[in-house]
């Protein structure tokens, strides 16, 4: 389980990892790169496992290769060859997953699955990084069998991928509200805040201010 810590302070996941939880997920790079050193000052970096799992511009490329552990959204050329290139040669690899659209929503991140093999070709042959999987946001579904349906779609093309010879070990899909279709159809990592931190403050801290 992953751990959704966007807009919850430095002591939330401290609590959280207290009780166990060792890997978390932020959406905002200027956040994360902020929480990370914050925690950092009462917990060894390797306690935490860190993941950008939103959007992630070409100026802050450097930022996330340098303080994260995986990126989840990658579904760009572009911007894995950049993330490649500024990964610090001292850290292993990035780890990192494609995005997957997987309902064909206009307004949705991420790549068709037919366009997914010459991504991952061309990700996996990336020094820096080392490809894991896919992750995916489908569009809310109405009940179970209709969000089963949408993550089963993911998992044809995770299957796809194996296929093809990558070494994939990770199918990242499924939120609170919909974790339980996610994982009867595969997902090996699910992405939970609500359930895990409670509702967000609808107004933030300087601290932990949403800067993308």
């Amino acid at each position: 389980m992953l751990a959704v810590s966007k807009t919850f302070g430095p002591d939330a996941v401290r609590q959280a990892h207290a009780a166990g939880q060792t890997a978390f997920g932020e959406n905002y790079v200027q956040e994360g790169v902020e929480k990370i050193a914050l925690v950092a000052e009462s917990l060894p970096r390797s306690a935490i496992e860190w993941h950008c799992i939103g959007p992630v511009q070409s100026n802050k490329t450097r930022l996330v290769a340098a303080q994260f552990d995986w990126v989840q959204s990658i579904d760009r050329l572009k911007i894995a060859q950049r993330l490649s290139e500024q990964r610090p040669a001292d850290l292993p690899p990035l780890n990192v997953c494609l995005q997957v659209n997987v309902d064909g929503g206009p307004n949705k991140a991420g790549v068709t699955p037919a366009e997914l093999p010459a991504l991952a070709d061309a990700v996996a042959a990336l020094p820096g990084l080392r490809l894991r999987g896919l992750m995916c946001i489908p569009e809310p579904a109405p009940d179970f069998e209709a969000q089963r349906a949408l993550f089963l779609r993911a998992r044809e093309a995770y299957d796809d991928l194996r296929a093809r010879g990558h070494a994939l070990d990770t199918l990242s899909m499924g939120m609170s509200e919909d974790l339980e279709a996610a994982v009867a159809a595969g997902a090996t990592m699910v992405r939970v805040g609500r359930a895990v931190f409670g509702a967000r403050e609808p107004k933030l801290s300087p601290v932990t201010s949403p800067v993308a």
